[in-house]
């Protein structure tokens, strides 16, 4: 039931009601929140990001763009998760223009988490590479969006994306191999 009322509220705001979006949030608030969580816990300590800013900034970007034609929930989550990465990306810009480079660590595609404010973690590479792949297959850097920055199930990413699981690990995997090659081609230039 959670689902149809999300769905009708994203409907309503799309149609311009403007209660509609504090109707929606306490309906997605707590998944939204979870997904932060998950990708925050591996942080340093200090973070100056914390869940609920996160989930609070992806909420008012999503609903501050024109023209979003929201399918349903899944569509919203999804879309929020992209937010959410770039949210971070732009932070990660932000705090570590003179840190990129160096110390950085590999990245792990069958890791859930990514240390995104780890000076030593090229999230900016990994944005960079992420944006040639979706310039290639929109559908693949989605996924990637949805799974790593968003901690989605694949299940959830068959629904959100209307495609089948099977579906979803063929582009998993495809997309793992593009960014680790981009990612490792970065690597080399920066070691030469």
């Amino acid at each position: 039931m959670q689902d149809q009322d999300a769905t009708q509220l994203l409907i309503s705001a799309q149609d311009g009601d403007p209660a509609a979006a504090s109707d929606l949030l306490p309906l997605v608030y707590d998944e939204l929140r979870q997904r932060a969580a998950n990708y925050l816990q591996q942080e340093r300590a200090d973070h100056t990001l914390q869940p609920t800013a996160l989930v609070h900034e992806a909420f008012i970007k999503l609903f501050d763009q024109t023209r979003v034609n929201w399918q349903n929930r899944g569509h919203f989550t999804a879309l929020a998760a992209v937010a959410m990465r770039r949210i971070l990306v732009d932070h990660a810009r932000t705090r570590s223009r003179s840190k990129r480079g160096g110390d950085r660590q590999r990245i792990d595609f069958e890791d859930q988490h990514i240390p995104a404010d780890d000076s030593r973690f090229d999230l900016i590479g990994l944005d960079e590479a992420l944006k040639k792949l979706e310039a290639l297959d929109k559908q693949q850097a989605k996924v990637v969006e949805m799974k790593y920055f968003g901690g989605f199930s694949m299940e959830e990413i068959a629904a959100a994306l209307d495609v089948s699981v099977r579906t979803v690990h063929r582009e998993w995997t495809m997309a793992k191999a593009f960014l680790r090659g981009e990612l490792n081609q970065g690597e080399d230039a920066h070691d030469a």
